[in-house]
């Protein structure tokens, strides 16, 4: 049976009901990206590895269409959206919607690669060690992302736990984002790129 959801953002309240039909040629749904990159359906009581969607054809479909809700309802709440013909499924996040959950090692001829939102090597994009940026008021790490998913995806916090081991702070201030990373026994210099766009940047509520 389907229940009314109500969802709270600082402007608006949105009421909704997973799978309405606001017109015959439309069905909506309505989607949770935690900060580990697991996708639920926005209503789930419980929000664990056993509720989250797992299937890869599924998953790699889902993020494939994946953009941002500029101009579209729900902007306000649901800030991405993943189209799919008559079905519009709207999204909203932890952080952000692109989640890199682990490291696929390359070879001399093929770069290492991030895998991300949980569909292994169906999902990937080069990892590039120079352009990582940790916050340092809350330790999270990311790195850049496509477009379509606002240029940043967040690094799952195990991976990045892992990874803030090889961080260098080139005048000890720790209040700032690291200045090197070592990685594979190179060290990179970070262009910390990303720190603008996440200096500022709130953290919602995943609950």
């Amino acid at each position: 049976m389907f229940r009314l959801i109500r969802v709270v953002s600082h402007k608006r309240c949105l009421h909704y009901v997973q799978g309405q039909t606001p017109d015959p040629k439309t069905r909506e749904y309505f989607y949770f990206i935690d900060h580990q990159g697991q996708l639920f359906l926005d209503d789930a009581k419980m929000k664990n590895f056993t509720s989250c969607f797992k299937e890869k054809d599924f998953l790699v479909f889902f993020f494939k269409r994946l953009k941002r809700n500029v101009d579209g309802k729900y902007k306000d709440e649901f800030p991405y959206i993943s189209p799919c013909g008559r079905e519009h499924n709207y999204v909203r996040c932890d952080d952000t919607p692109l989640v890199f959950t682990h490291i696929i090692d390359g070879n001399l001829s093929i770069p290492d690669r991030l895998s991300y939102n949980g569909a292994g090597d169906r999902l990937t994009l080069q990892f590039e060690p120079e352009k990582v940026c940790m916050l340092p008021s809350s330790g999270r790490v990311y790195h850049p992302a496509p477009g379509q998913y606002g240029s940043i995806g967040l690094i799952k916090s195990s991976l990045a736990i892992e990874m803030s081991k090889h961080f260098r702070f080139e005048t000890g201030d720790e209040t700032k984002p690291p200045s090197h990373f070592t990685w594979k026994g190179v060290t990179y210099k970070l262009t910390n790129e990303l720190f603008d766009v996440i200096k500022d940047r709130d953290i919602l509520d995943s609950g």
